[in-house]
């Protein structure tokens, strides 16, 4: 340790031009807690802290919408690819199924061409016996009733 730490120090006297006495240097001071200052300094931190919870919570607050927003955005930018896309697709739907490209296909990729006259037969609903009774239906719809009046029989 050196020599300026070892020694204790000892309180000096304060000038009596400072406005104390030697009685009051000696004697000492003893200060009492003034408990509206106490409660000053205490209503000051209480004040100061909600004061700075409250600029947090608005921040925080901001800090949210800001990144609401950038979210926003790109769902934006997302659904304007999407309707985007939904318009060409149905543009292709729309150009895949024209009667006039799939006959236009029909002819040329696969050769059909339209029936002539003698090739276009009636397709009847059922065909007659000569007994009068009816045999198979020939469509589905007439299948259910068929075997409804045959299963009564």
């Amino acid at each position: 340790m050196s020599a300026r730490a070892a020694r204790v120090e000892t309180p000096r006297p304060l000038p009596v031009a400072w406005g104390m006495t030697h009685q009051q240097q000696v004697a000492g001071f003893h200060r009492e807690r003034d408990p509206g200052r106490l409660l000053a300094m205490a209503r000051t931190l209480v004040s100061a802290g909600v004061l700075v919870g409250l600029v947090l919570g608005v921040v925080g607050v901001r800090l949210h919408q800001v990144r609401l927003s950038y979210r926003l955005d790109g769902l934006r930018t997302i659904r304007a690819e999407l309707e985007e896309s939904r318009s060409r697709l149905r543009v292709e739907i729309d150009t895949l199924s024209s009667l006039a490209r799939i006959e236009g296909k029909a002819r040329t990729e696969l050769g059909m061409a339209p029936p002539a006259s003698n090739q276009v037969q009636l397709a009847r609903e059922f065909l007659s016996r000569g007994d009068g009774s009816t045999t198979t239906p020939l469509t589905a719809s007439a299948g259910e009733r068929s075997r409804s009046v045959s299963g009564a029989r």
